[in-house]
């Protein structure tokens, strides 16, 4: 008979089904390899998650509520546009340097193959980061603390996508170091002063 759902063991199969996709996609992990991660047997995954869909929508819950605490904190805890869109690039330079990628790009690459709830899922996560880039954005613009002549809404699909970009290329290329050249170029681009 599978183990009980206890809490860590939950905890622990979202962590690691999290690492695996986002090292190797969604397409690239199976529940023998989190089995393996974990230290489970096959079927006591099936019992706290029955498909791989249910598995990777938690991990996508998850990933996601990570990310709404994560850009609360920003705003709160920094005052100036500049410094909550460095502040969010810093986000995506703990993936580097863990040698992850994002999630939901992992994702996102696989978009033909992948179950509704997790293309809805995805797409949320990413239209939520730039509803908040926006606004970010969009005050400091009233504010005077970003270039003038890019909308909010041109800015924040480039930062996302600059961010994701960089993510993806230094992890093969020159790690935090190469990260750390695109978001300061990333801040120099949105600065009013140029």
């Amino acid at each position: 008979m599978p183990a009980a759902a206890t809490p860590e063991t939950k905890t622990a199969l979202l962590q690691k089904a999290e690492i695996l996709i986002r090292c190797r996609g969604y397409s690239g992990f199976s529940y023998a390899d989190l089995s393996e991660a974990v230290g489970i047997r096959k079927a006591s995954i099936h019992h706290h998650y029955p498909t791989k869909e249910t598995l990777v929508v938690a991990v996508l819950k998850a990933y996601r509520a990570r990310y709404a605490k994560g850009l609360s904190s920003i705003t709160t805890k920094h005052a100036s546009a500049l410094d909550r869109i460095e502040a969010y690039g810093r986000l995506y330079l703990t993936g580097v340097e863990q040698s992850l990628g994002c999630l939901c790009a992992a994702l996102a690459a696989e978009l033909e193959i992948l179950p509704a709830s997790l293309r809805m899922g995805t797409t949320e996560f990413f239209q939520e980061h730039i509803t908040w880039l926006e606004k970010i954005y969009a005050e400091g613009l009233a504010n005077g603390e970003v270039r003038k002549t890019i909308k909010a809404k041109e800015a924040a699909r480039m930062i996302v996508a600059a961010l994701e970009g960089a993510l993806l290329m230094e992890r093969m290329v020159s790690g935090p170091q190469g990260f750390k050249l695109t978001l300061s170029a990333l801040r120099k681009s949105l600065s009013p002063l140029g």
